[in-house]
């Protein structure tokens, strides 16, 4: 039988000393960091404290489907970055997309889409939310100036992204807001790209604004996670509605850390942006690399955009084109030594992507090839890592492909 203790270790900011043992004050508690709240419920006094809650349930929490501190925590963190007036965060970027359709749309209406998107934002609208009864009808790039020709008189809204997946073409959101306002749709932007650290999308005229909190938000690639914010308070609540009764929400554990990475969002795409930056530059020069697909160059064709757009950050997103060979591609992944494989991205250690063979393979031949994917386009997500390390690395890789 263990047999509790009766004294406390105490210190008194000179010594550890100890001391009788007495019950301490939860209220005298004051962590710097918010705790884990793992509980799948919470527990009321009596009937009178469960009817006060069900007349303000702000006040206190039920059910963690329904609402939990660490998850308030974080929602509340990225609206303030946004600038929003209400948030929730959800199980996924996924599912964060999801709330944000069916937020606006219901059975019987319309949406726009950038043709250019990241491939699981396709998958979703053009075979799950057809299945709803939303339709949906995709946009090309060079269309999205004037998207007045695709609109019928059920489409409800346009969604897009600030920087678009593989290709970081940049959207302007401030004239794609004007065209929203003026046809009467909800504009929601996919930010996950730019962050708000680069471009605030709300204070641009977008309705929504939406995130994968698996990348660059949350940051360590150890958090699954998405989340909605919204320019108006109503249609946060409606979000949150959509979250609760889908069973969209958040864990505890995630949302704290993932609250936890967001510290250091600000310092993160600071030295991502500087790292892509160089490595653009240095790749735009290797005769090895075909193309190179990066806003902060000036031989980007939205370059200004993405400067004026960006406050003069571009982020750590690039995409480049080597032979189209899949050996060669295979022979240039399998020599990075400091560079892995995998197929996400955001992340302080930089990783690659192939979008043919990962996020875009779902779609069909023929989209792919408007859209330029082909064998040779690697994504590259890079890190916060040292820059000469990084461009060493990608130099013994590239020459390893050398004829």
């Amino acid at each position: 039988m263990r047999i509790p203790p009766t004294v406390s270790l105490c210190y008194n900011g000179e010594k550890f000393h100890q001391e009788p043992l007495k019950e301490r004050n939860p209220m005298a508690i004051k962590p710097k960091t918010t705790p884990i709240y793992q509980t799948s419920v919470f527990t009321f006094e009596d009937l009178n404290e469960l009817e006060a809650y069900f007349e303000q349930p702000s006040t206190a929490y039920m059910y963690t489907r329904f609402a939990n501190p660490n998850s308030d925590e974080l929602a509340a963190a990225v609206k303030a970055l946004e600038q929003g007036a209400g948030a929730v965060v959800t199980s996924s970027g996924m599912s964060a997309i999801l709330t944000a359709v069916l937020t606006y749309c219901e059975s019987g209406d319309h949406l726009l889409c950038a043709e250019e998107i990241y491939g699981g934002s396709s998958v979703l609208l053009s075979r799950e939310l057809r299945r709803l009864g939303i339709g949906v009808t995709y946009v090309p790039l060079e269309d999205m100036d004037d998207v007045s020709p695709y609109v019928t008189e059920k489409t409800k809204m346009l969604l897009t992204e600030t920087m678009t997946n593989p290709f970081l073409n940049v959207q302007d959101i401030q004239q794609l807001a004007s065209q929203c306002r003026r046809l009467g749709l909800k504009l929601v932007v996919d930010n996950t790209f730019a962050t708000p650290v680069l471009t605030r999308p709300l204070t641009l005229g977008a309705d929504m604004v939406i995130h994968s909190v698996t990348k660059y938000l949350s940051g360590h690639s150890d958090v699954t996670a998405g989340v909605v914010v919204a320019q108006t308070e109503p249609d946060g609540s409606r979000a949150q509605e959509i979250v609760v009764h889908y069973g969209l929400n958040l864990s505890p554990f995630e949302s704290w850390l993932a609250a936890r990475g967001l510290k250091t969002l600000h310092l993160r795409v600071k030295q991502h942006s500087a790292n892509a930056l160089a490595i653009a530059r240095y790749l735009e020069r290797h005769p090895r690399v075909k193309k190179v697909y990066y806003p902060g160059l000036p031989s980007h064709p939205q370059h200004q955009l993405a400067k004026r757009q960006g406050n003069g950050l571009f982020g750590g997103m690039l995409s480049f084109v080597i032979d189209d060979d899949p050996d060669t591609v295979n022979r240039f992944m399998r020599a990075l030594t400091l560079i892995p494989f995998a197929p996400s991205l955001a992340g302080v250690q930089s990783s690659l992507s192939h979008p043919l063979k990962t996020s875009h393979r779902a779609l069909t031949p023929e989209k792919r090839k408007k859209l330029g994917i082909t064998m040779g386009l690697i994504r590259l997500s890079v890190g916060i890592e040292e820059t000469e390390e990084l461009i060493a690395d990608l130099e013994q890789a590239l020459d390893s492909i050398a004829d």
